[in-house]
């Protein structure tokens, strides 16, 4: 297939640096345009499930990641108008702030995700004690990267009639950009926080009225007409190629039929922290997904494979130590050769045991290892690990790039060096310098990685599920 001009309505919202509200706006004005009758496809720049979660409730349809730390330019812009374009409009949530990044160039900034995709920028600024100085910090911005397109302003926690007028009046004066809309301070919460964010859509019993109580404040505090026109003002992409195969370019996808394996995947309260372009990346390596919850099944079903994701085991850790025929189960087919990949807190869950305010709750007891969980980040930033010892998933002397977030360490490990798989570059990881631990088909590490750019990934496990169905196929009565 050939490159392709890509143009349509698209707009990034940005801030000056996180915890300004951006995502809180962004969910609200996703869910006024929906009431409109506007489907808008959802992004989220930066390494995120959390906000990505409550954006695609919104939408009522996925969000895609976009970083420009874990993909490279191309895959970038293939995914995004992939995405986007069966949309009326597409909404890119920025992280931290707009400029922020990991060099001194801010290559993995908002910024320079806003000028890959020639998309115009709507500033998100918290307004609190602060009146005519937002003028030069807007005007700043502008004048900062002239190729970022800021063409509008969003004030929030705008303290009353007075404050806004102020406000709007310097920033439109100084700095040319427009004010589109004055959220005030809300009376009250809407959306329940943990940790350095939100809390997760399923744990949120009141998802849907906290939506469509910041729908109405966005239709009522910002100008949705004027969001619009600046959307449909983006340019032309340019050249756009298709997606890459996310099972790599050098055929690595398994030449089996469509659900010739069967792959399952811990999804629940507990475990939620998936990019759906790793499940699609699954499906199209010809895997067929199974959605498994131990908080709800007492076993496992029949399976060739195993992935298991992030999220907050600790907050459910009763539940999971007293499933017992669960976990029983997982260890018996492990021992039987079942291909398990686990990141962050399947990690933690496959550990012996979860330590919380002192108290021990027994885990699977797959690998033996025990974790703790402190007040403070234990990892928290992306990483890069090179991959030093054979294993089911990845080739020796590949390197991997990712991300990892977590507030549990290890206190107790009685492995070895060699069960290690990973050698951190950049990062925290399990133990020293050393992530990735290895035990039979299982590996599980504390980085979070994302198909697309990890290609191979998808369809080794797939693969190794294969591989696994027929060995058990082999061995059962009358093969």
């Amino acid at each position: 297939m050939q490159p392709r001009e890509a143009q349509f309505p698209r707009l990034v919202v940005a801030a000056l640096r996180g915890g300004s509200g951006k995502t809180i706006v962004s969910i609200g004005i996703i869910t006024a345009l929906r009431a409109r009758g506007i489907a808008v496809a959802p992004f989220k720049k930066g390494p995120d499930y959390i906000d990505a979660g409550w954006l695609a409730l919104a939408a009522g349809r996925p969000c895609y990641n976009l970083d420009t730390f874990l993909l490279d330019a191309d895959l970038i812009r293939g995914s995004f108008c992939t995405h986007a374009s069966p949309a009326d409009a597409a909404l890119i949530e920025g992280n931290r702030g707009l400029f922020d990044g990991i060099d001194l160039d801010g290559a993995t900034s908002t910024a320079e995700l806003a000028k890959q995709l020639k998309t115009p920028v709507v500033m998100c600024v918290d307004c609190t004690k602060t009146t005519r100085t937002m003028a030069a910090v807007i005007a700043g911005c502008v004048r900062f990267d002239p190729d970022v397109m800021v063409r509008g302003v969003i004030l929030n926690h705008v303290a009353g009639a007075r404050h806004e007028s102020i406000l709007r009046r310097s920033i439109e004066h100084f700095s040319g950009v427009p004010v589109i809309g004055a959220v005030p301070k809300l009376s009250r919460q809407i959306f329940p926080e943990r940790h350095m964010g939100l809390v997760p859509t399923p744990e949120h019993a009141w998802a849907a009225d906290s939506l469509q109580a910041i729908g109405r404040v966005a239709a009522q505090h910002i100008d949705l007409d004027a969001l619009l026109r600046i959307a449909r003002q983006a340019p032309a992409i340019g050249r756009v190629c298709p997606p890459a195969d996310p099972n790599g370019p050098t055929g690595q996808r398994i030449t089996a039929q469509p659900g010739r394996c069967r792959i399952g995947i811990l999804k629940d309260a507990a475990f939620q922290f998936y990019y759906p372009e790793n499940i699609e990346a699954l499906q199209a390596a010809g895997a067929e997904i199974a959605f498994i919850s131990p908080l709800r099944e007492d076993r496992l079903p029949e399976l060739d494979a195993l992935y298991i994701g992030g999220g907050f085991p600790e907050t459910h850790a009763q539940a999971l130590s007293a499933n017992t025929g669960f976990s029983r189960r997982l260890r018996e087919l492990v021992e039987t050769g079942l291909p398990v990949y686990a990141e962050c807190g399947g990690l933690m869950y496959l550990g012996e045991e979860l330590v919380i305010e002192g108290r021990s709750y027994p885990m699977a007891g797959v690998l033996p290892l025990s974790f703790g969980l402190f007040k403070r980040p234990q990892g928290h930033g992306y990483t890069v690990v090179s991959v030093e010892r054979a294993n089911p998933y990845y080739p020796v002397g590949s390197e991997i790039r990712g991300h990892e977030f977590h507030y549990s360490r290890v206190l107790r490990w009685s492995g070895s060096e060699d069960d290690f798989v990973f050698r951190m570059q950049r990062g925290v990881g399990i133990h020293g310098d050393r992530d990735g631990l290895l035990y039979r088909n299982v590996l599980a590490t504390y980085t979070h990685i994302h198909a697309l750019g990890n290609p191979g990934w998808a369809g080794a496990l797939a693969r190794n599920a294969v591989a696994f169905r027929s060995g058990r196929s082999r061995t059962e009565p009358g093969a």
